[in-house]
């Protein structure tokens, strides 16, 4: 038996279970502080037998085990929470912590979209821009996680809206999440019909991503998902044609109607992700590779 944490901005869901077939228990909480989130995520864990646990939550995190920090969430925007240690969590329990897409992307692998693959990319466009990256089955990670939402690209011609990243302006995430397609319109994303420019700008930018992950990671398949691409069912085909022209025949892409998809898991690849990030202690402990 599994059990999960994944922390988002808005809230947190814990999950018990072996999967995305068998969930035994599942409760939501809603992120405000760090002393009453994380005593309240404690609350429901003690309620609950398990193996191991799966810590999947915003970043950025510090991942390196031989850091007296690890395990910490490293300088944030979101008030109150850098510096926060989120192994108390495991409270003795074996565990494995790293970034929330980073988790949604071994979920595909293990029980969605990326099945049967070896190298594949989670994207989510939602509040941010995260990216997952998994080589030859293992989580991609050097000196840090993956931060590519955060890559500085071309815009499309013309254009001279300059981003909403605090840190880089115009980078993906300063482009193409929520509050920067809210920040060029000046509306709330939800509002904006379909077939408003400030869609095209945003595949543009997340086509540009891709682009630099076709060339730099090799996935196989790029699944994007989050609630701005959800909600906007056209941005997907937008993608497609954005990337298929920077590409221009280069590379080993072939079919971007089957390269780049949404995520096979849909909305429970995050929860999910928790439970795929526990199974990986599970496989370590038992001798599987």
């Amino acid at each position: 038996m599994l059990a999960g944490v994944e922390l988002g901005g808005t809230k947190c869901i814990c999950t018990l279970g072996t999967g995305p077939d068998d969930v035994r228990a599942q409760v939501e909480i809603p992120t405000t502080s760090p002393e009453a989130t994380l005593a309240a995520i404690a609350g429901a864990l003690d309620r609950w037998d398990f193996e191991s646990l799966g810590i999947a939550s915003f970043g950025p995190l510090e991942l390196d085990r031989t850091s007296a920090n690890f395990g910490s969430i490293l300088s944030t925007p979101k008030p109150g929470w850098s510096g926060v240690d989120l192994t108390s969590l495991a409270n003795g329990v074996p565990f494995a912590i790293d970034t929330d897409v980073s988790g949604a992307a071994l979920a595909e692998g293990r029980w969605g979209a990326a099945q049967g693959l070896d190298s594949w990319v989670y994207i989510t466009i939602g509040t941010g821009v995260g990216v997952g990256s998994v080589s030859a089955g293992q989580i991609l990670r050097g000196a840090g996680h993956s931060e590519a939402g955060h890559q500085r690209v071309p815009k499309l011609a013309g254009d001279l809206f300059a981003g909403c990243c605090m840190y880089h302006g115009d980078c993906v995430e300063g482009l193409a999440s929520g509050p920067a397609i809210g920040a060029r319109t000046g509306k709330d994303s939800r509002e904006i019909p379909p077939d408003d420019d400030a869609w095209n700008h945003a595949a543009h930018a997340v086509a540009m991503l891709c682009h630099n992950l076709v060339l730099t990671t090799l996935p196989q398949r790029i699944l994007i998902g989050g609630g701005v691409m959800m909600g906007q069912p056209q941005l997907l085909g937008l993608v497609r044609n954005h990337l298929r022209n920077s590409m221009a025949g280069y590379g080993k892409v072939l079919g971007f109607e089957d390269f780049i998809i949404r995520p096979g898991l849909g909305e429970r690849a995050g929860p999910c992700g928790s439970l795929a990030l526990a199974s990986t202690v599970v496989n370590q402990s038992s001798g599987a590779s």
